[in-house]
């Protein structure tokens, strides 16, 4: 750090030069402090599961002293019989590890400190079966505190459509990251299909158009629920983790990098999509995954090819697509996984979002 105690006045003119060039170098503009944003990963290790249809199983992870800024999970599916139906019921933060943000909306909790991840079993099972989370302990001079906002909607009830619904941050706040659940958990079909950075705008259509590459500080998250069939019990909720209320962010910058790849459209395949925080972009804070018809950065969000595609994964990874190891505190990329079900499908895109925050004024 600068060494900025006052100095001796000298006298003649080699004393006034210096005085004036340390003025100088002081009043450099962004130079007073570097980026304090820190994370560390940290994950308990794969929850086996689920074992029978129509079934859930939940995880979770924890921060031991740190502020979580987004999280989320890894499944594992096999290989032969029942590959296809593994999927991503619930990727969202809590306040004790299984206690999940469903009653009332808008603000549900404040510096919350864990992770669920949930997956939900199709018509078929596999012993390979696992869900494993991940979440991010953010340490930060500027953000010392969150709030975890939430929406939600009865959504979707009508079969293969998109069921969408955005949580918003307060006025004067941050965006860190977010999250998504869908319920029932137990009817087989239902299934989390988006889980994005998004603005409040009309560019973005409040919320149905996701954040592009390169955009800068967003200020909501949306979730995309997606069932086979109808069902008008279903509910899709959305997660916003914001900075806390009263903090001075104004020095505070997130930037979005999202990656998109074609398909997955064959039948029992996956794809993958990896986002990296660029070398100047600031430290990984969180994520998003999104399996869609469309580019959902450039138009609104379009279901997928196929009522049975769904998400596999969003978690953060090394820029080759790997999950990071718990206690890893130099990850810099979010990869999502995609996976069709047992039907071909079409125009499908898989997409990843990371969030790199910098907290340097």
């Amino acid at each position: 750090m600068r060494d900025t105690s006052r100095r001796r006045r000298t006298a003649g003119a080699t004393g006034k030069a210096l005085v004036a060039g340390a003025l100088l170098v002081l009043a450099v503009p962004g130079s007073a402090y570097a980026n304090s944003a820190s994370v560390t990963v940290r994950t308990p290790g794969a929850t086996a599961g689920p074992s029978v249809a129509d079934s859930s199983v939940s995880a979770d992870a924890a921060c031991a002293g740190g502020l979580v800024s987004g999280g989320g999970i890894d499944q594992a599916v096999g290989t032969g019989a029942g590959v296809n139906g593994n999927h991503v019921l619930g990727s969202e933060p809590s306040g004790d590890g299984s206690t999940e943000y469903t009653g009332t909306t808008g603000v549900v909790g404040t510096d919350v400190a864990y992770w669920i991840a949930k997956g939900g079993s199709g018509g078929q099972v596999n012993s390979s079966f696992s869900t494993t989370p991940y979440t991010m302990c953010l340490s930060s001079t500027l953000i010392d505190h969150t709030q975890v906002v939430m929406n939600k909607a009865n959504t979707p009830t009508v079969a293969a459509t998109v069921g969408l619904v955005t949580a918003t941050c307060p006025a004067n706040t941050v965006l860190l990251g977010g999250g998504a659940l869908v319920s029932p958990a137990n009817s087989g079909n239902l299934k989390v299909i988006g889980s994005f950075p998004t603005f409040d705008d009309s560019a973005h259509d409040y919320g149905r158009k996701a954040a592009a590459d390169g955009e800068s500080n967003p200020d909501s998250w949306s979730a995309v629920g997606w069932d086979n069939s109808a069902n008008a019990a279903d509910e899709t909720y959305a997660y916003a983790i914001c900075s806390g209320s009263g903090i001075n962010v104004s020095g505070v910058t997130v930037k979005v990098r999202n990656s998109e790849a074609a398909g997955p459209d064959t039948a029992s395949t996956g794809q993958n999509a990896t986002a990296t925080c660029g070398s100047t972009d600031g430290t990984l804070v969180s994520g998003g995954a999104a399996v869609s018809g469309g580019s959902p950065t450039s138009a609104d969000y379009a279901g997928p090819g196929s009522a049975g595609d769904h998400l596999n994964g969003a978690f953060p990874s090394d820029s080759s697509g790997n999950p990071v190891a718990d206690g890893t505190t130099t990850a810099s990329s979010w990869t999502a996984f995609a996976h069709t079900g047992g039907m071909a499908s079409t125009t499908n895109h898989t997409d990843a979002w990371a969030l790199c925050a910098n907290d340097g004024v």
